[in-house]
């Protein structure tokens, strides 16, 4: 159950509303997909209820399938072709001579042609292709430290490794540079309250990994089996960090939590996040100390953050402050 209301024609009232997965069928260019989806449903009457939110999973879900069947290459790997290669949107597309919005909007999911979805299935599936496209149309991108920090991460790639450009890893060097002392507990719950915030204000998602609903609040376990040995200690310090890399929006959401989320302690945050919906819906009936590691759905979390920026009247990040505070009135 979410926190938001949503208006029920059959109620005709705002009413909470419960999520299940359901399988469903739509029509693309006169044929027929079915795929899994999931559907609101009014706890009153059982009625179902239109999501904003559910609708777009719908669709997105959708539109994979189709994806599929077609043959194209998929949305998640658009997504992730300029983390692997550390290059933006806008001067990925001039790299392969699109126009500059192009690869924008594949990544806001429009279907490339057949011919475009090989070129970047190609681009993500080998390396060296990539490597060999960057070298030879290097004079199209507007800046030489475009070229530079894409080649940066090629040549990594190269020696076996990875450029570990996910958004997970720059907002956790991002804070642990700029917040002093901040524990594991301390870091998953920033991360958490990144997610939500980012989603409440841009409407997607930054991280693909999902948190857990452990005993101690969200968690995300990759996170927590990194940092684990520093236990109750805080993390070293990141004492390099290039905020270039960093998009406005991204730069905005984490500014705004180290700076009115990562002052108070990992203990106070974990209370914080033991009052919040998502972490309650997850774990259910069980208690608080017992073990759990069910997740805490995307759904829910950007559900509830969108209910605390409509609540608060949020205008901006830096307005993420008025509800940190009432939280520790709060406890």
């Amino acid at each position: 159950m979410f926190e938001r209301k949503i208006f029920c024609d059959e109620c005709r009232n705002d009413v909470n509303y419960t999520v299940e997965n359901a399988e469903m069928s739509g029509t693309l260019k006169g044929e027929t997909y079915t795929y899994s989806g999931k559907i609101a449903r009014c706890i009153d009457c059982n009625s179902e209820v239109y999501v904003d939110e559910i609708n777009d999973y719908n669709l997105k879900a959708l539109y994979d399938k189709y994806r599929e069947k077609q043959g194209l290459v998929s949305l998640d790997v658009i997504l992730d072709i300029p983390k692997k290669y550390a290059i933006g949107k806008r001067p990925l597309s001039l790299l392969l001579g699109w126009g500059e919005q192009t690869f924008t909007r594949y990544c806001e999911g429009d279907v490339p042609t057949r011919q475009y979805s090989e070129v970047l299935q190609k681009i993500y599936d080998d390396l060296e292709y990539y490597e060999q496209m960057l070298e030879d149309n290097k004079g199209k991108l507007k800046t030489e430290a475009a070229y530079k920090k894409s080649r940066k991460a090629v040549d990594k790639l190269l020696d076996g490794g990875s450029c570990e450009n996910t958004e997970i890893d720059s907002a956790i060097k991002y804070l642990l540079n700029q917040c002093e002392d901040i524990t594991p507990l301390a870091l998953q719950k920033a991360l958490y309250y990144i997610q939500g915030f980012y989603y409440a204000f841009y409407k997607t998602f930054l991280f693909s990994e999902d948190c857990q609903a452990w005993t101690h609040g969200p968690v995300y376990r990759d996170v927590y089996y990194r940092y684990r040995d520093y236990k109750f200690d805080p993390i070293a310090r990141n004492d390099k960090v290039d905020d270039t890399l960093l998009s406005s929006s991204e730069k905005a959401i984490f500014e705004s939590v180290a700076k009115h989320i990562c002052c108070y302690s990992g203990k106070v945050l974990e209370k914080f996040t033991h009052f919040e919906t998502p972490w309650l819906s997850a774990r259910g009936e069980l208690k608080e100390t017992a073990a759990c590691d069910r997740v805490i759905t995307k759904e829910s979390i950007g559900a509830y953050f969108d209910s605390v920026k409509e609540k608060y009247k949020m205008i901006n990040p830096n307005d993420i402050k008025e509800y940190a505070q009432t939280m520790f009135q709060q406890i």
